[in-house]
């Protein structure tokens, strides 16, 4: 096979054929920098894979000279033209000889395990290209013949699969335009891993114990080191999370192949194994002071090749001898970009956007509307300005938290989001082009001409499901939260056990034309708010049934809906079942259109209370839910918001009331725990849902429900922020986790790898029993 290209021979002319990442590599180790050695599988390779696919329907054969009209808006026929394609190359057979040359080649280095990493060339299609790594994923597999085949196949396939497919076509790229390569290096067990992101206001280094799975995969908060750019003097350390590590088994898999990212990593015959790291070491930085140098003069080395803005993924391997730093993937994600300005804040909703910036200085001064494809930045944003965000690009804003109404908003809807971004209305004018990067919180001013700029866009406000034909059973229910009915549609064939949250005040705010309740009953439109309501309601409860939806009541919290509640401008104000004793009208009326459903014959539509004081406030509640015929049907649950941290000690007493199941509400538990108003972006650090007092009332709280035989529900950004808590929600006993259409599949996966740990841990106190 002479299409294999050795790291440490790549010459310029080559770029083509071995992609950007490993000519990027390539040009470190040829100038002595401590790279992992491997070799490329030529993009020339795959081309000649797919000429030998002669099914007589083969869809494949003719993609390296076609552009694959597909309608992608039409994500059912997007999902089926992929998984054909998919299924195609991974139902062919590579050709003996080619797999015997590349496992020949592995040989040189005598390892057990192999890494398969996508690298494109992209450059002379779109210099603005930016970075694609979340399309294309790397793929370990054990070193034998029959497993490099369908590794090969599974890296290869990812082209063609539906978010692939989309992203070439949105961006105007013919597939026979793309260069796909495979680069194979060798990999073993690692004391640490983790990356370093450098640009000109600074750098940030990333670490975790073991294998660097643990970052790609979301399991751990890694520990951050925070440096002046130029100097090796650390600013700032901060400890965090990690309760796992990955590493390889000594056994012999026989699984063929495993992806990074959006696959099961576990003790499954792949020979990659999570373990739980003793308390001890979860105390103590993964980087000792003598491998954090190393890592950081190697960082500064870099800067001469590479320049200011930079990224590197490095590892610190276990060996006979002695550790050995090695640099792993090596990017430079803004040198396709010049001439940009930097700002920076907190990344509370996914996604990638360019577009022109709509600055608006006074955020009291809501606009009747804004205008189509732009990047909204405000002081700060109410969920009062929903309707005006159906059809922006992006938002930015200089308050905030991630755990703000405002920023939930967002992710709900899809739209990239930056909070927290200090000065941000002061430092960007208005028709000012931006980059906004939601997944990093990171802003950029683009300069360069308009004739050269490209439309960058990584994000749609559609949800289209990955396909989910091979996920593993889960026994914890998991469950969405929703708002927006014209959502509901896109979600429902999302992998969930129905409806966790459905909040009532932003479901209602495009209905109720800027007024309050009680201002339609003050104006005699009682009847007309009753069948608008309950029409909203319905829509979710056909679509989703019989799957359950729980409904929680209006909960108008004054800073978020400035328009609409009736208390004064206060942090908490009269919000939750408090109101509904001051104002039993709406309330009255909230209920009646809940029975309006029910009538109709839906009954998968469940109450939660929203903020709840007192056991005297919720035997209030239950009163009117009586009077209102809701408990008439058996099925029907009356459930609390567990977020007031009374609920703690009042649990039995609530219980006792009639409370049927709780729903932890992490985002205000927290808050009113630690004392820290979660809108203040700037006391991120401090508003922490993984501190040790939440933890432990979130342990208490499940303990009691399991131990009164009532449901227990966790429905806060916690899990979706911190997928590492998972694992203990699931060991104590959680029976649903609840999160945001965008978290729905990692949560799952999520989800599967705790029982499966869980279920591991069991099997083997057993066999030592």
């Amino acid at each position: 096979m002479d299409k294999l290209y050795w790291l440490n021979q790549i010459k310029l002319q080559d770029r083509a054929q071995v992609g950007d990442k490993a000519f990027d590599l390539s040009r470190i180790i040829q100038r002595g920098y401590p790279v992992i050695p491997g070799f490329v599988v030529s993009a020339e390779v795959l081309r000649q894979f797919l000429e030998t696919l002669n099914s007589s329907e083969s869809l494949v054969a003719d993609l390296p000279y076609s552009s694959l009209h597909l309608d992608v808006a039409n994500w059912r026929q997007l999902q089926q033209v992929a998984g054909r394609l998919r299924q195609e190359i991974m139902t062919a057979t590579v050709p003996s000889q080619w797999v015997s040359a590349i496992f020949q080649a592995t040989r040189e280095w005598e390892s057990n395990y192999l890494i398969l990493r996508p690298t494109l060339a992209l450059s002379k299609v779109m210099p603005g290209l930016g970075n694609t790594s979340g399309l294309l994923e790397s793929t370990f597999c054990y070193c034998n013949e029959e497993a490099i085949a369908k590794a090969l196949k599974h890296t290869w396939s990812q082209l063609f699969r539906a978010r692939s497919l989309l992203y070439w076509q949105r961006l105007g790229i013919s597939l026979q335009k793309i260069n796909l390569a495979v680069l194979v290096q060798p990999v073993q067990n690692a004391l640490a891993s983790g990356l370093i992101n450098a640009n000109s206001s600074g750098w940030k280094i990333e670490a975790t114990w073991g294998l660097g799975i643990a970052i790609a995969q979301g399991d751990v908060s890694p520990d951050t080191y925070y440096l002046q750019h130029g100097t090796e003097v650390v600013l700032k350390r901060h400890l965090g999370n990690k309760m796992l590590a990955y590493r390889f088994d000594n056994g012999t898999p026989v699984d063929v192949s495993h992806s990074i990212l959006n696959s099961v990593v576990t003790a499954d015959n792949t020979g990659i194994s999570a373990y739980v790291l003793e308390e001890a070491q979860q105390k103590q930085y993964a980087l000792q002071e003598e491998y954090l140098q190393q890592v950081i003069t190697l960082g500064n080395q870099l800067v001469s090749e590479l320049g200011k803005n930079f990224t590197v993924e490095w590892t610190i391997s276990e060996s006979d001898s002695a550790p050995k730093l090695y640099l792993t993937q090596v990017s430079s994600p803004q040198s396709a970009i010049p001439n940009l300005q930097f700002i920076k804040g907190l990344g509370a909703a996914t996604g990638r956007v360019t577009a022109t910036a709509y600055v608006i200085a006074n955020s009291q001064q809501k606009p009747e509307q804004l205008p189509q494809g732009v990047i909204l930045v405000v002081k700060a944003l109410t969920p009062d300005w929903l309707p005006l965000l159906q059809q922006i690009a992006g938002i930015i804003t200089q308050q905030g938290g991630l755990t703000s109404h405002a920023a939930i908003l967002a992710r709900e809807l899809g739209i990239p989001s930056v909070v927290s971004a200090t000065d941000a209305t002061i430092l960007i004018h208005n028709g000012e082009r931006l980059l906004l990067d939601g997944d990093k919180g990171e802003i950029y001013r683009i300069k360069e001409d308009r004739s050269k700029e490209v439309e960058h866009q990584e994000h749609h406000h559609l949800i289209t499901p990955s396909p989910t034909p091979n996920l593993p059973m889960i026994a914890t229910q998991l469950l969405v939260n929703l708002s927006q009915p014209n959502l509901v549609e896109q979600v429902q064939s999302l992998p969930v056990d129905g409806v966790g949250l459905l909040r009532s005040e932003l479901m209602l705010l495009s209905t109720l034309e800027g007024q309050h309740p009680q201002s339609w009953l003050l104006n005699g439109r009682r009847t007309e708010l009753l069948e608008l309501w309950s029409e909203q309601i319905m829509r979710f409860a056909r679509i989703f049934a019989p799957r359950p939806i729980f409904y929680r009541s209006l909960d108008w919290r004054s800073p978020d809906f400035p328009s609409y509640a009736n208390s004064p401008q206060s942090k908490l104000g009269d919000r939750g079942t408090f109101n509904y004793i001051a104002n039993p009208e709406v309330f009255e009326l909230e209920l009646a259109a809940l029975a309006t459903v029910q009538k109709a014959g839906y009954s998968n539509i469940h109450l939660l209370l929203p903020f709840v004081r007192s056991v005297a406030e919720f035997s209030f509640c239950r009163q009117k839910v009586e009077q209102a015929g809701l408990t008439q049907i058996s099925q029907f649950q009356l459930w609390i918001m567990a977020e007031v941290p009374s609920v703690l000690f009042l649990l039995p007493e609530y219980i006792k009331a009639g409370v049927t199941g709780i729903s932890i509400g992490t985002n205000d538990l927290t808050q009113l725990l630690l004392g820290v108003d979660r809108e203040e972006g700037q006391l991120a650090k401090v508003f922490n849902e993984r501190h040790p007092a939440v933890m432990r009332a979130i342990a208490q709280l499940i303990k009691m429900a399991k131990s009164a035989g009532i449901p227990c529900s966790i429905c806060g950004q916690a899990p979706a922020l911190y997928p590492e808590i998972i694992d203990q929600l699931v060991e104590w006993g959680i029976t649903s986790i609840s999160v945001e259409p965008e978290a729905v599949e990692r949560t799952y996966q999520a989800i599967a790898r705790a029982e499966q740990r869980l279920i591991l841990a069991m099997a083997r106190q057993q066999m030592n029993q």
